[in-house]
């Protein structure tokens, strides 16, 4: 169970996507980090991080018109750290 969290976790790219928090579909996320963290990193790139994230549970991509925005989770990682820390 804390493998796919681990995992999803161990990548700093995917930090940072998780670190922004706003709901944003592909696009936005890509233009943010390449912006605000000065990232060398392509759509498809960003895409692959989501879908580990996705496959963790992290995050969720749902369709809204003709666009996918990326929709943060917190639950997972909030059970993880109760269980934990009990």
């Amino acid at each position: 169970m804390w493998n796919k969290y681990i995992k999803a976790l161990a990548d700093s790219n995917r930090q940072l996507i998780l670190d922004e928090r706003n709901e944003m579909t592909l696009y936005e996320i890509t233009a943010r980090l390449i912006m605000k963290h000065n990232l060398t990193i392509s759509r498809l790139g960003i895409a692959k991080h989501v879908s580990i994230l996705e496959d963790a549970g992290l995050v969720q991509l749902k369709r809204k018109g003709k666009y996918r925005v990326l929709l943060f989770n917190n639950e997972p990682l909030s059970d993880l750290l109760k269980g934990w820390i009990k």
